[in-house]
């Protein structure tokens, strides 16, 4: 393997941000894929110059998808690690003011995403006999989930099944596949949340507190590394004390 290459759907959040902070000396380039806000990684790639490849992506669009393969291809760097972190945006509501565009839309963005990128690079990642594949799942899809986030949940136990049945695929292959799995982080992505219900989730934690990104970037950092090598099909939980 002469480069590693790494890349992070979803790097314009909080977690992609802070985890491309930590791991940048241990990769030789990192893709970060971003839509429509770019200021933070415009900000890291002058730090990093060429080492920061920045494509944009709207993976709520099929093409769009599509065409953000195609640009990773144009620039020669094929991922050998991907993280994958998008979701869509939660919603607290009762399933019955869900439409079913609710649905297809986060799926859209989490799991035909995945499924379109890893179509395209596995074969490569199978010839080259290596591959880490590390997505963001919740620690719903461990625990009893919570009321009124029925078409968050669905799309976290959709990647669920793919990372179970890719790891069992490619486990002879050379190719790591895990899911990890964390409670309530306390990021921009809980902004459409109540705030009642963030602080009452910190209150119920043993630690009296929500996860930070820092909690959870270990992990990341981990399993991407060769430390992890004997690893795949993990759903790993990151409970900040809950016993689940």
């Amino acid at each position: 393997m002469s480069e590693k290459i790494l890349l992070i759907t979803g790097a314009s959040s909080d977690i992609g941000l802070g985890l491309i902070s930590k791991v940048n000396k241990d990769f030789d380039f990192i893709i970060a894929h971003y839509n429509g806000n770019k200021s933070n990684l415009v900000e890291l790639k002058k730090e990093l110059e060429e080492k920061l490849i920045l494509i944009e992506g709207n993976f709520k669009d099929e093409s769009a998808t599509y065409d953000f393969v195609e640009n990773i291809k144009k620039t020669g760097k094929i991922p050998t690690h991907i993280v994958h972190l998008p979701a869509g945006k939660i919603e607290n509501l009762k399933f019955s003011k869900l439409t079913w565009n609710k649905f297809q839309s986060d799926l859209d963005i989490a799991l035909r995403s995945l499924v379109i990128i890893l179509n395209n690079f596995l074969p490569i990642m199978t010839k080259n006999k290596y591959g880490k594949i590390i997505v963001m799942l919740t620690s719903y899809t461990i625990n009893i989930p919570p009321k009124y986030l029925a078409s968050y949940v669905t799309s976290k136990y959709a990647l669920l099944g793919l990372v179970k049945s890719l790891a069992n695929e490619y486990a002879n292959k050379g190719i790591k596949i895990n899911g990890i799995s964390p409670t309530m982080i306390e990021t921009k992505f809980l902004q459409t949340i109540p705030e009642l219900i963030v602080k009452q989730n910190a209150m119920n934690s043993p630690t009296g507190s929500n996860l930070t990104i820092d909690d959870v970037i270990p992990m990341f950092e981990f399993l991407l590394s060769e430390k992890s090598n004997s690893i795949t099909g993990q759903n790993i939980a990151i409970t900040n004390g809950n016993i689940m």
